[in-house]
């Protein structure tokens, strides 16, 4: 009993860290500080609707640019909102330099069906990641939707 209410405390103490580190992190994130520019690799804000409350919610993340796609990771796995959120609602925008990108998203999880849609090289990408999922992490790949228009300002 008393180590259940241990391991709640250091869970809310986690979402409490997290969410102070985002309040500070994402509006900087979100102007451009950071992005993958001529590295590959950099800071996004990636834009979720909340799968209760239905609220826009934003997540400043670490991501990698392969080509007009981002793949955004967690070693926090499910207990990250932002890959709960996905699962729900895969439409989604991020931010990066400044302006926002709509997208949809694929959760990368074992024995999910990896979409065609992908080039090539990036769909090798996603097998590698796989097992990496048994490990308690998490990862999506963040890919243009379909009419969406480069420089969109509209929500999710």
């Amino acid at each position: 009993m008393a180590e259940r209410a241990a391991v709640a405390g250091r869970r809310s103490l986690e979402v409490e860290f997290f969410r102070m580190l985002n309040r500070v992190v994402e509006p900087i994130v979100r102007r451009g500080f950071g992005s993958p520019r001529l590295a590959p690799s950099g800071f996004i804000v990636l834009e979720t609707v909340g799968r209760k409350s239905g609220e826009l919610r934003r997540s400043p993340l670490a991501a990698t640019r392969i080509g007009r796609h981002m793949i955004v990771a967690t070693f926090r796995g499910d207990r990250s909102q932002w890959v709960r959120n996905l699962a729900v609602q895969p439409r989604t925008r991020y931010w990066t330099r400044g302006r926002p990108h709509d997208t949809s998203a694929f959760i990368v999880r074992e024995g999910a069906r990896v979409p065609a849609s992908l080039p090539a090289p990036l769909r090798q990408v996603v097998r590698f990641l796989v097992p990496y999922t048994r490990a308690g992490w998490a990862f999506a790949v963040l890919s243009p939707r379909k009419g969406a228009r480069r420089k969109s300002a509209r929500a999710c």
